[in-house]
């Protein structure tokens, strides 16, 4: 069986894994406080079909109240221990949804998939609105491949052993702005990282998607190039691992053999 991997922007991804489709930190929005979307169409309905998904930081980017509201009712999303405190927004999608929150080390099946929750370094706060830490986290997804959403982190010496044996790793490799603050990869480090989980394939995300409102002539750079940057240094410092720069609403099939296809 194949894996699916779609990105739809951003930090938004659907892995389709044993007939489990996972969404990672969906964000549907065509314009977030002074962010908006600049590239790639809103994604359509169906993108918001899943059996789990997985939030892995309290950013409004990534913890989008509006978004998890457009989920099917009993939807389970999995969050990061304390978050439920730290938002107390979220009683508005509650009452809808199966909220269920993890600590790093921790993990939950579904059907023939086991997701299990990894450190992240990157600040869990939820500014501006509180200053309650709560831990970011990234995602394994074990199925027929084990896939690797690391959400948002910055590259930390534990990273390989924390995150395991992966076949397909979702990295982050820019951000929203002209300029990536503490806790994040930037195409470079992206690449890094590459090299020490050496995954059979990868997709770069967190990307040419939002940006802030009247600054698109600062640093542009930073919004169109993070993907081609990664495919570049990966492939010098992880050449045996199978690069896929989608577009937005692309997808990739990795075989469980270990042949891709994009498609």
């Amino acid at each position: 069986m194949a894996v699916e991997i779609t990105w739809w922007g951003h930090a938004t991804v659907t892995v389709r894994d044993s007939g489990v489709r996972v969404l990672t930190d969906p964000l549907f929005a065509r314009r977030l406080a002074h962010l908006r979307r600049r590239r790639g169409a809103l994604p359509p309905p169906s993108a918001a079909r899943a059996d789990v998904v997985l939030v892995s930081h309290l950013h409004a980017d990534h913890l989008h109240l509006g978004s998890l509201a457009r989920l099917a009712d009993a939807t389970t999303v999995l969050l990061p221990r304390g978050t439920q405190a730290a938002v107390p927004a979220l009683r508005r999608v509650a009452r809808r949804l199966r909220l269920v929150e993890l600590a790093a080390g921790e993990e939950r099946s579904f059907g023939e998939v086991t997701v299990r929750a990894v450190p992240a370094a990157h600040d869990g706060r939820r500014l501006p609105y509180g200053r309650q830490r709560v831990e970011a986290l990234g995602y394994v997804v074990a199925g027929e491949a084990r896939t690797y959403f690391a959400g948002d982190t910055g590259l930390f010496d534990a990273m390989a052993d924390e995150v395991g044996p992966c076949d397909i790793a979702l990295l982050p490799v820019g951000g929203w702005g002209p300029f990536l603050g503490h806790g994040h990869l930037d195409a470079g480090r992206a690449a890094q990282a590459l090299a020490r989980l050496a995954p059979r394939a990868a997709v770069p995300v967190h990307y040419g998607t939002y940006w802030p409102i009247g600054m698109d002539a600062v640093r542009p750079h930073e919004f169109h190039t993070p993907g081609e940057e990664f495919v570049r240094f990966a492939a010098r410092l992880a050449p045996e691992v199978a690069v896929h720069r989608l577009e937005h609403g692309q997808s990739v099939l990795v075989e469980g053999a270990g042949r891709e296809s994009a498609g």
